[in-house]
């Protein structure tokens, strides 16, 4: 199988349930230019390497002509920002997420997300089916997050509409470009609009939420320009929530694959900090970037990457390189040595990492330990059409019963 063969099948939903196979066609060529121009990579040490290299860029107005993000009215986000303007605005943003200005933010939350988990699991007590994406793992996240920033939950109906437009974009599997940018650019500046007016009301009063610190913020170095703010809001708003809704769903399909280590997680609570990296690297919900620009001709792997070319980071094949990894296609919580690409890497290594992880550290043990008897009604279960941010769009469970919180 040709590379371009490979890549057009890992773009092709009816291999979403297990694109495993695939990537490891790739890694037969760590670096391989595909028929458009654009370079693939897909082994650990060059992902690596080029996750760290200052010469790939994160800005797509640094892509190839054609390629790039068209205007939104916005600046980009700072994931979409090379350092130095990267770096300022996600000091700013860490200001009021974590240390060294404010340590306690994720673990301040760790009562109000146990009572969210326990309420939403109590909510299963009188069925017998449960589907543990719409009934679990989106709603929880969406609910921290919603929780975090100071946005009201009731709106989730709104922001869920902005939401799918603005992640279908970011999927070369999901058809017209133009189009795509069009539904991305107006789902943007509705989104935009939308928490403009919470953020000028947080200013006015403010509380102790994120939208609030990042309001009314006045640091050494200067506050966000609103622009910024916004952004920076519409990311934390949609990253907050997509990806852990994959991580949980993809943890407890695993799991249930897996019955010996839910009976043991059940019995062995302390284990899932070690389940979920392992659950990062075997399973991760961002499978690759497919948008980084060689600043600069850059060799590698015996490969010339041309100035200007379009770079995809295939992250999942990375994490499963058997020159990198013992066993790879093996799901293993006991690995020694763990090293993954579940969060990324370099200097956009995943900004909300650090409660990703409590959620899914909670949302597992919880499942786990309260479900009885769960049962994969259909496996593989139905995949949500997206290449990047890969997960399953519903999944089906039987249980005997829910154990008391």
């Amino acid at each position: 199988m040709t590379v371009d063969e490979a890549f057009d099948r890992i773009l092709d939903h009816r291999n979403r349930a297990n694109p495993y196979p695939l990537y490891a066609d790739l890694r037969r060529t760590p670096v391989a230019r595909l028929r458009d121009g654009t370079y693939v990579v897909s082994t650990y040490r060059e992902i690596t390497a080029l996750l760290h290299d200052p010469r790939i860029s994160s800005d797509p107005a640094n892509l190839p002509d054609g390629t790039g993000e068209a205007p939104t009215g916005l600046p980009p986000s700072f994931i979409r920002l090379d350092p130095p303007d990267h770096d300022q605005l996600r000091r700013l943003a860490m200001r009021h997420f974590g240390p060294p200005h404010t340590p306690d933010r994720i673990d301040g939350m760790q009562p109000q997300l146990r009572e969210i988990t326990d309420r939403l699991i109590d909510g299963f007590a009188d069925r017998s089916r449960v589907d543990l994406v719409d009934d679990f793992a989106y709603p929880f996240p969406v609910t921290a997050i919603c929780a975090l920033l100071g946005v009201p939950r009731e709106d989730e109906p709104r922001f869920h509409t902005w939401a799918d437009a603005i992640v279908e974009a970011i999927d070369p599997a999901a058809g017209d470009l133009a189009e795509r940018r069009r539904k991305d650019n107006r789902a943007r500046a509705e989104l935009a609009g939308y928490l403009a007016t919470l953020i000028e009301a947080r200013r006015r009063q403010p509380g102790d939420d994120l939208l609030s610190g990042l309001a009314t913020d006045h640091a050494p170095e200067g506050p966000m320009s609103l622009p910024d703010l916004l952004s920076t809001a519409v990311l934390l708003l949609i990253a907050g929530h997509e990806t852990t809704v994959n991580l949980i769903a993809n943890g407890m399909l695993t799991l249930l694959r897996h019955p010996d280590l839910l009976v043991r997680l059940r019995g062995e609570p302390t284990m899932v900090i070690r389940l979920v990296e392992e659950l990062l690297r075997y399973e991760p919900p961002v499978q690759y970037l497919p948008s980084r620009a060689a600043l600069d001709d850059i060799e590698i792997a015996g490969t010339h990457i041309p100035k200007g070319s379009q770079v995809r980071l295939m992250l999942a094949a990375g994490s499963r390189d058997p020159a990198r990894v013992h066993e790879p296609e093996r799901f293993d919580p006991g690995r020694e040595q763990n090293e993954h690409f579940g969060f990324g890497g370099g200097v956009h290594y995943c900004f909300g990492a650090p409660l990703a992880r409590v959620e899914t550290y909670l949302a597992l043990t919880e499942l786990a330990r309260r479900l009885d008897n769960p049962r994969l009604v259909t496996d593989p279960p139905p995949y949500r059409p997206n290449s990047v941010l890969r997960g399953p769009r519903h999944l089906l469970v039987d249980i005997d019963g829910v154990r008391p919180a």
